[in-house]
This record gives C-alpha cells, structure tokens and sequence, in this order.
C-alpha cells in the first residue's frame, strides 16, 4: 500500500551526477542538501529519502530542491553511461518506494490496532 512516487532519471553532462524529476514536490521552494558524512536528524519526506539513498550505498552526497533530486556518486568520475542496470534499479526504486509503507513481508495492521494507536 501506499502511492509509488514516478519519476524521470536524467543524466548530468557531468559525470557521477544522476537527476531524478518527481511527480511530486518534496521540499517545497526550500532547498535541502545532505552529505554522506553527516548525520541525518529530520524526518520528513526529503530527510527520509535521503537516508534511503545513503544507505543503499555509493551516493557522496544528495540535494533536492521541490521535484528535483539530485545525487552526486561516491565515484564522481564515473560516468553515468557506466552505471550498470542494477545500479541504476536500485536507485530508482529507492525512490519509488519512498511512500510506499507496506511492502512484501510486512504485516498489514487490523483496524483495531490502528485504532488503539490513534486513542492511546
């Protein structure tokens, strides 16, 4: 459950810059950057995506700005056309899955546990 967030994955003239455009602003008019040397203590939309994309690996650092994502590779000089497909799917789904709460495997909760959490 949860609404897959679209995207479109454009390639930097430059290389290890990859740019996703989203169906959806994350940020608003603000503009949020994030190193993969620094701790992340936010939990909103573009805090959380970012931590994802830290952790799935290889990223140096992220800023995003309204729909646009932008993520500098651990390895600048590679080239985006060298990035295998794996790479690239893992990003993307990355943030696909970013509203995406109940995945395979995970417990859908019953009506009165959701209700419990709202009353207690």
């Amino acid at each position: 459950m949860g609404q897959p967030v679209t995207l479109i994955r454009t390639v930097s003239p430059r290389p290890g810059i990859v740019r996703f455009e989203l169906n959806r602003s994350l940020t608003g008019m603000g503009h949020e950057r994030y190193d993969a040397d620094t701790e992340i203590t936010g939990d909103r939309p573009p805090d959380r995506l970012a931590k994802r994309l830290l952790e799935a690996g290889g990223v140096a650092s992220i800023h995003i700005y309204g729909s646009m994502v932008t993520v500098e590779l651990s390895n600048a000089e590679l080239s985006n056309t060298e990035l295998s497909d794996t790479d690239w799917a893992v990003l993307e789904q990355v943030v696909q899955g970013l509203y995406t709460y109940y995945v395979p495997g995970v417990e859908i909760p019953s009506d009165d546990e959701l209700t419990s959490l709202v009353e207690g």
